[in-house]
């Protein structure tokens, strides 16, 4: 038998001899609505002061021009540029859809475009799915730049707002600015674990 099987056991003799009792019932009664509807200039205001303050760079294109303001985020970028394949035509038609390629053919790119699924405001937060217009984790995680797309009537004021407008079985990754983390003396290091950049495009 090993340690593992031990600890298990022992712990499956501690509840049948407690009867098995039935789980506690989780407490529902936190606050699950917003004060602002999702898409108010409210949350618009509150994600992208979120969203700054974590060191991601943001671009309104509420007025419509999507392409334009991808293309201005894109403009210091020197390098191929992958997207996934169900990003919207138009949005970046020099971009390389992404056909699977291999983790060292994705250090290739230097930036990938996406969308999102949603986005919560109170936390700086943007999920992906892996929709068509977000693609694969993989995607997101070695390019050193990422342009996100975040529609307006995707942006929600608080997390139990977002966590309902996300599939549970669906892949999901959340984003609260570029990939950052501190060593021991506190020293902020970028690019880590994805992402050096992230520039969000609201549109």
């Amino acid at each position: 038998m090993s340690a593992r099987d031990e600890v298990l056991g022992r712990i499956r003799a501690a509840n049948a001899a407690a009867g098995s009792p039935a789980p506690p019932a989780v407490p529902r009664d936190y606050r699950r609505e917003g004060r602002s509807a999702a898409g108010s200039d409210e949350v618009i205001e509150l994600l992208t002061d979120r969203l700054i303050d974590y060191r991601a760079q943001v671009i309104d294109a509420r007025a419509g021009d999507v392409p334009g303001a991808i293309s201005t985020a894109l403009s210091s970028v020197d390098g191929k540029i992958l997207v996934p394949a169900g990003l919207p035509p138009g949005w970046c038609p020099e971009g390389v859809p992404d056909s699977g390629f291999s983790p060292l053919e994705l250090d290739g790119f230097a930036a990938v475009v996406t969308g999102c699924a949603a986005a919560c405001a109170t936390t700086g937060t943007i999920a992906l799915d892996a929709s068509p217009d977000q693609g694969r984790r993989a995607i997101t995680l070695v390019p050193d730049v990422h342009v996100c797309v975040v529609r307006a009537d995707q942006v929600v004021d608080t997390v139990p707002e977002l966590l309902a407008r996300l599939d549970p079985v669906r892949p999901t990754t959340f984003i609260s600015g570029p990939s950052a983390t501190s060593d021991i003396e506190l020293e902020r290091v970028e690019g880590v674990h994805g992402p050096r950049t992230l520039i969000v495009v609201l549109a």
